[in-house]
């Protein structure tokens, strides 16, 4: 997740390269602190962190929860995700999905891409809030248009099945890339299937290959299947029955439905 790289860089660099539990630490979160007890909204945030990572202190959750909500009460994105986040796991506080949702909607709204992210899901899933497909996809977009790669293969999904919106196989297609592209692994095995069936695009064995072994490589189950598939019939590369065994049996090894009946049909066992 981008924001635990924030978090821990605004850590790293306020506690000087890592300090520890030493006088220099100790320094500087008091100097934070102070700033906090005063109403500053972004050191109370910087003290939620020191807590609730326990670097520079004594790790506690709940001394975290405490000022991030202070912060998030001020209107802070950061620390209103992080409530958000501790509402949902349970940290620091009791596991509350409604204060969760109401928390990462909050973020949301001031452009928070991981707070998109989240209320993307809780409406889909209905966690926290009605389900409404509708508003998954609205929210799961304004986090996929500010690169956050898991909402791109979700945007696409949606797109590709027609949930919350009408089916798209261009969008959906348009999605899977940009997702595939950041090394979203699901995405990649999505758009190797784009390729293959010319879903959204042209029909492109080269491409199809290539996106199925990124992912196959990856232990994406359907994308091992796709890529024996292409070795038995030699799409976007030569026939290799050997080669179809290995990845179809990988992927039926997973349970994959569709390659343990391919499995069977073909009788792969031949060719290992």
């Amino acid at each position: 997740m981008k924001k635990a790289i924030k978090y821990f860089l605004l850590l790293f660099l306020l506690t000087g390269c890592g300090y520890n539990h030493n006088n220099d630490g100790n320094e500087i979160f008091n100097e934070v602190l102070n700033k906090a007890e005063q109403g500053d909204a972004d050191a109370q945030y910087e003290v939620g962190l020191f807590y609730f990572s326990g670097k520079g202190i004594s790790m506690d959750k709940k001394q975290a929860f405490d000022w991030f909500k202070k912060a998030a009460e001020q209107g802070n994105a950061d620390a209103q995700f992080m409530v958000g986040f501790m509402y949902k796991a349970g940290e620091g506080t009791s596991i509350d999905n409604e204060q969760a949702f109401y928390w990462f909607k909050k973020a949301a709204e001031q452009g928070d891409a991981d707070a998109q992210h989240k209320v993307g899901g809780m409406y889909y899933s209905g966690i926290g809030t009605s389900m409404d497909k509708n508003q998954a996809i609205n929210w799961y977009k304004k986090a996929a248009e500010q690169g956050d790669a898991d909402a791109q293969n979700f945007v696409g999904i949606m797109y590709k099945i027609g949930e919350g919106t009408s089916k798209d196989f261009d969008q959906a297609f348009y999605w899977f890339k940009k997702a595939a592209e950041q090394g979203q692994v699901d995405a990649q095995g999505f758009l190797a299937s784009c390729y293959h069936h010319g879903e959204g695009t042209s029909i492109d064995y080269d491409q199809a290959f290539y996106w199925y072994e990124k992912a196959a490589k990856q232990e994406n189950a359907s994308a091992q299947f796709g890529l024996g598939a292409c070795y038995y019939d030699g799409y976007g590369t030569k026939v290799d029955k050997k080669q179809a065994a290995f990845w179809v049996k990988k992927s039926s090894e997973k349970g994959f439905e569709p390659a343990i009946i391919y499995w069977h049909s073909r009788e792969l066992w031949k060719y290992e």
